[in-house]
């Protein structure tokens, strides 16, 4: 299993992740470390405080395992306890 595999399937809350494209161009560069987590959204702790943003249309960069890790946010639309099914 490859990291980006190993990531999919990961508890993500505790990590800090950045959006690194987005349709929402608005949105990219935003980043923090994930607090909470639903299907179709993260919660993330920044500096300007608590903000929620949409994991869909968006590609995260995820520092994991000491390595930076790209994810589609597309991919991991899912609720935490099913992406074990997800094929990367």
């Amino acid at each position: 299993m490859s990291k980006q595999e190993l990531l999919a399937v990961s508890e993500m809350i505790g990590l800090h992740t950045k959006i690194v494209e987005s349709t929402n161009e608005e949105i990219i560069t935003k980043n923090g470390i994930i607090i909470d987590e639903t299907k179709s959204m993260f919660t993330l702790k920044t500096e300007a405080g608590d903000k929620k943003f949409p994991k869909e249309n968006s590609k995260w960069e995820f520092d994991f395992k000491n390595e930076k890790i790209i994810l589609d946010g597309n991919q991991i639309a899912k609720k935490p306890q099913d992406r074990w099914r997800i094929k990367i």
